[in-house]
This record gives C-alpha cells, structure tokens and sequence, in this order.
C-alpha cells in the first residue's frame, strides 16, 4: 500500500473508531443521560425524551432523581421487573412513538451491570437502546490459508431486507446473545442457520478476543460487546445461504478485506471485529501503523 495511502486508510479507521465510540467523546449525550438503576445498580443510560416518556409509568418508574431513573422497590424480582417493563414497553410500541419499537423482534436481551453478574431482568431487543444496557454477541472471522501461507477471509454480504445495516458486508457468521443462551451455542446455532456450516465445523472456532465499543445514536445508547472467534476453515470449504439474511459469500484476500475496512460498505462493528483479526495476526503491526495503540484502545473500550 503506498505511503499516502496507507496514511488515508489508518485516519479512516480512526474515524470509524470515534463514531463507534462517540459515548466517550467530548460533546455526546452522556451528561445529559440519567444512570438506569435497578436495585441499587447501574445497568444502563437512558437518554432524556426516553426518561419523560417513562415519567407516564409511576407503578413501574421511579421519577428521575439525583441524576437516576430508577425500577420500583416494589418489582422485587426477575420475572416481575421484566414483565412490567415489558407492559410499558408494549404500550409505547402501539403508539409507534418511537422508530426503534417498529423493529420488535420478540428475542430477550439479560440486563445486568457485568456479564458475570446474575441478570436482574430481561427486555426486548429492539428496546435496549432506549435504556442503554450492555448487549453482547458473537462473530465468527472465517478464513483460510493456503498451502503457500496466504490468508483470504470469507466474508458476507448481509441482505437487502435485514432490519439492520441492510446490504453491508458483515463476518462470516453472527448474532446477539439472546437470555439464557450460551456463547458456544449462539455460534453453532449462527453458523448453522446463516452459513450452513455444521456443527462439527463450527466447534472448531477458537475464542480469540472480546470487541467492545458505546456509541449513541438516535435511537438511543449502545453498549456492545463481541465474543469474537475465529474458524479457519478447509480450503475447499465453501459456505452456502441459510436462512435468508445473508445474500452471498465471498472469499477475498487478505489484502482486499483491509483495503475495504476504510470504506462505506462494511456492517461498522463487523469492521472493527476484522480490524482485531488483523491486529492479532500481525497484518497490521506497530513499526508501520502509526496509530496501532489507537486501534487497540478503539477496540477494547471498557462498558
């Protein structure tokens, strides 16, 4: 890559990385957002409009004090915290008040402060950025090398119908951590259904790093963290259309994937998933990339 391009390519990769974490930035909605508490812990941020829209909602809501939107005393457990919760969110979704209860997709997301903490409640994932809690997925790097050492990654090109990022080129395989669901079984099941690739492939994926990252948008706040995995998989090993939210696979050369990383076409955070492939696989190394610690702290921003 030639020095002026190469110097093009690293500003645009810090630019994906401050829009995917613009939370942090100087100027972002985080000061204005009030802490969303349960039982005494912060699970989330919940943006001003969304906080005057729970004010309707006492027996549920606490009204916003000290700079917090608090669940009710009263909901003392997981079931009755997430059924209520689930009520108001069902009367604002027929109000069509709000764009991103449009996009109802019936999965439950697990709220609580930490991963390794027992979730205090479930929510509908379509309505997690009105509350700012932590999601999770995983994503699958799929790649091949050659007898002579190349690495070409497959990636995919996610439909023109997906709710979401509709058409943008995406890893191999993923999907969100839905309640109760493990992260193993998430990638078998992700794999399976978006790729066809069988289970005896798919356990061979080895976990390899987590991607996280807060942005907001104006649909709300996004705190997300990817298990990533990577799957190399047999060089004649072709995926195949599953279950409709992927349109076509490609095969690409190392070299492509990284020239196309600084473009529009890319699922953002699917970008950054490849980024930390490229990093960890020496593609892309400190003595030539001038903001490689950039790239790093961009990837691995604390929830």
């Amino acid at each position: 890559m030639p020095k002026m391009a190469a110097s093009v390519w690293s500003e645009k990769i810090v630019q994906l990385l401050h829009r995917m974490n613009n939370f942090y930035l100087p100027g972002s909605g985080r000061s204005s957002c009030f802490r969303f508490e349960i039982n005494g812990a912060q699970v989330g941020w919940i943006p001003p409009h969304v906080a005057s829209l729970l004010k309707r909602h006492p027996q549920v809501f606490c009204p916003p004090q000290g700079g917090a939107v608090r669940l009710c005393p009263s909901l003392d457990s997981y079931e009755t915290r997430s059924q209520a919760v689930d009520v108001v969110l069902q009367n604002l979704r027929r109000e069509e008040s709000i764009p991103c209860l449009r996009g109802w997709r019936d999965e439950r997301y697990s709220v609580m402060p930490r991963l390794s903490d027992a979730p205090l409640m479930w929510m509908e994932r379509a309505a997690t950025s009105l509350f700012g809690v932590k999601r999770y997925g995983v994503h699958v790097n799929g790649f091949t090398v050659s007898d002579s050492g190349e690495v070409s990654m497959w990636l995919a090109r996610r439909s023109r119908t997906k709710q979401t990022y509709p058409g943008l080129l995406d890893n191999l395989a993923a999907g969100g951590l839905a309640a109760g669901v493990g992260i193993k079984t998430t990638l078998i099941k992700e794999c399976q259904e978006e790729a066809c690739i069988p289970a005896h492939i798919a356990t061979q994926a080895r976990p390899v790093s987590t991607v996280s990252y807060t942005y907001e948008d104006q649909e709300g706040v996004f705190p997300e963290s990817q298990f990533v995995f990577d799957l190399e998989l047999p060089v004649g090993f072709k995926p195949s259309i599953g279950d409709g939210e992927v349109q076509e696979f490609y095969l690409l050369p190392i070299d492509k994937v990284k020239e196309l990383l600084a473009g529009d076409d890319f699922k953002p955070n699917s970008a950054m998933v490849v980024l930390d492939f490229l990093i960890r696989h020496s593609i892309i190394e400190p003595d030539t990339e001038p903001f490689y610690q950039d790239f790093l702290a961009g990837l691995h921003q604390t929830l």
